[in-house]
């Protein structure tokens, strides 16, 4: 066997041991609603309009946690995950004041992290932040 070969097999090895190694995460959200509208009349007529519905953002979620929580991967069984984090974004508040939510349950699902930001983004980032802690210990 070449060197280049042997070399080849102990990155492919490490790099599984590596990978088994970190927490899975259950990443979800709320099923979050978000509606607005508005009403308006004058002597000559009245008129309005509401839009709104779900606004799931699982996908988005999952994605950021990809690109901000490389200790971590990401799974779609629940009952396999090491960590369940739930996702709240909060909407119909006008752009400035939406909130992310977050809650990372372990897997006796104790609660051990929440809080509140105001970009996803960083919402999964202190939720990552809250398992690697967890995890160290």
């Amino acid at each position: 066997m070449t060197i280049s070969r042997v070399l080849l097999s102990l990155l492919f090895i490490s790099s599984f041991c590596l990978a088994a190694d970190k927490p899975r995460v259950f990443a979800t959200d709320s099923k979050s609603w978000e509606i607005a509208g508005g009403f308006g009349g004058t002597n000559n007529g009245f008129g309005g309009a509401v839009k709104g519905g779900a606004r799931p953002q699982t996908a988005e979620i999952i994605k950021t946690f990809g690109e901000r929580c490389l200790g971590v991967t990401v799974n779609m069984k629940q009952e396999k995950a090491d960590y369940v984090v739930l996702l709240d974004h909060e909407g119909g508040k006008g752009y400035a004041l939406k909130d992310n939510k977050f809650a990372v349950f372990n897997k006796d699902g104790d609660s051990i992290a929440s809080g509140s930001t105001r970009s996803l983004g960083n919402a999964v980032k202190d939720a990552c932040a809250a398992i690697m802690k967890d995890v160290a210990k």
